[in-house]
């Protein structure tokens, strides 16, 4: 993948706009996803970043549709498809595109997968529901689709249930269903957790193979800055919600334009910090029912100013020019001399 260093002039294929998701809770309304914005370029890589809690997951979900029923809701905002509001069209009609146009990874391949049937079984269901297949026809795609995600013998193997296959061969046969019907966009949230370091690369690596072969846009949920590193053409950093910095990955990495993105660089580890501690942003996620008044990171920012506890920054883009936007009152003149860079971006 190649590094987007210029505004995409193409009409996105996915473009999210000022979604707002809401929770009933004990304690109150919780807004988990307070006007979120991001657009996804066909063939581009979309990674959305943040520590947990910060509302990565939840945004995703409610554009799937999995957020219909109580106690959540979609309070306003739109996700455009093809022309077509996947919050405002009927189920029906969503149904028809989850799954088959747009499909979905999730970081828990155990508990996503069903036990009792095998992953054949399960693969195949989806060329009998989507495609009409006859059943032997199903399996033998089914096939196909575990042989094209890496898995030996695939042929043996469909017979064969979840709990039999290690932690990284379930979470091959989680991408071989979720490509199987060769979807447009593939939303994937956090699928290398719990992974060694050496079958999380190999899983990055086949997610890039077969974007590469079929043109795809992939939306990636992830609080690992080196994953996002390596493989994202545009970033968006969640904090308590909400978008704080947005941009073309050398943009955002190189040279960061809110304290939070600072934060997150400097706590990276590297060979220079070897014998030292490790700087970490100091405090913890404010509390979702409580919010702190104007800007939410204040507490932990060390370069807060009086402004940053009365008033609210908005997204905006930096007098800078460029496609990069941020969420910090200070943002023109933060200095990022002593940020280690991430410029790489995708490769």
């Amino acid at each position: 993948m190649t590094a987007t260093d210029t505004v995409e002039h193409t009409a996105p294929l996915l473009e999210v706009t000022d979604l707002t998701v809401e929770f009933d809770t004990q304690g109150g309304t919780l807004r988990a996803v307070d006007e979120v914005s991001w657009a996804l370029h066909r063939g581009k890589t979309l990674v959305v970043l943040g520590e947990s809690g910060s509302g990565k997951s939840v945004s995703t979900q409610a554009i799937t549709g999995i957020l219909d029923t109580p106690p959540g809701r979609v309070r306003a905002g739109s996700a455009l498809f093809d022309g077509q509001d996947l919050i405002a069209i009927p189920e029906k009609q969503r149904r028809r595109i989850i799954g088959s146009r747009i499909s979905l990874v999730f970081q828990d391949a155990l508990s996503a997968l069903n036990p009792v049937h095998t992953v054949g079984r399960q693969i195949a269901e989806l060329y009998q529901v989507h495609r009409g297949m006859s059943r032997k026809d199903a399996m033998r795609r089914a096939a196909d689709m575990l042989d094209r995600v890496g898995i030996p013998t695939a042929r043996a193997r469909v017979r064969d249930y979840p709990h039999e296959f290690s932690g990284g061969m379930r979470q091959r046969v989680m991408i071989a269903m979720a490509l199987a019907l060769g979807p447009e966009v593939l939303i994937a949230d956090e699928p290398t957790t719990a992974l060694d370091v050496t079958v999380q690369a190999q899983i990055l690596e086949l997610l890039e193979e077969i974007q590469q072969d079929s043109d795809m846009g992939v939306v990636l949920i992830t609080h690992d800055l080196g994953v996002a590193a390596e493989i994202a053409d545009d970033l968006v950093i969640m904090y308590a919600g909400r978008v704080i910095e947005s941009g073309p990955t050398p943009l955002v990495l190189g040279d960061p334009a809110h304290p939070y993105t600072q934060g997150l660089l400097r706590s990276m580890p590297s060979s220079e910090m070897k014998g030292l501690e490790l700087p970490a942003i100091p405090g913890t996620p404010p509390n979702m029912l409580r919010l702190p008044t104007g800007c939410p990171f204040r507490p932990r920012c060390p370069k807060a100013i009086d402004l940053c506890a009365t008033e609210r920054p908005a997204l905006r883009a930096l007098s800078s020019g460029g496609p990069r936007k941020t969420a910090c009152h200070l943002a023109d003149t933060l200095d990022t001399t002593e940020t280690p860079s991430l410029a790489g971006g995708a490769s």
